[in-house]
């Protein structure tokens, strides 16, 4: 997988890679139980600090897409609970990001053929179903 990360952005480094681990098991480049690199290895590959590793690390595991176990290291976790808060807190996204969208003026059919191009690329069972 490759990681993108805009250094001249104000999104936070870690949110950053947080963000594309996300993207990347979404559209299928990460499987369940598949080990991601060690936050050193990651820190190094794309030379940041590992502190900033370790925070979006932290926060994937808080929001239940990966498990850490010292002997193991960190693998994508596909089956995490929470489904209800998860729907909570993306229809509260997604008012922002159309509010935000509709102010700008995208209509609503450039929306959704957008969210359904999007929706294309991910290859998580869940989202292939009605």
């Amino acid at each position: 997988m490759i990681i993108n990360l805009n250094f001249e952005s104000e999104v936070p480094i870690y949110l950053q890679l947080r963000n594309e681990i996300v993207i990347g098991i979404g559209k299928g480049e990460f499987v369940q139980g598949e080990g991601i690199p060690t936050v050193r290895q990651m820190a190094e590959d794309l030379g940041i600090n590992p502190m900033t590793v370790n925070k979006a690390y932290g926060l994937l595991k808080r929001e239940g897409f990966i498990t850490i176990d010292r002997r193991h290291g960190a693998k994508v976790n596909l089956l995490s609970g929470g489904k209800l808060e998860f729907k909570e807190k993306l229809e509260e996204d997604l008012n922002l990001v159309i509010s935000e969208a509709s102010i700008k003026g995208v209509k609503k059919e450039e929306f959704m053929d957008m969210c359904e191009n999007i929706f294309s690329l991910m290859k998580c069972v869940s989202l292939d179903s009605k």
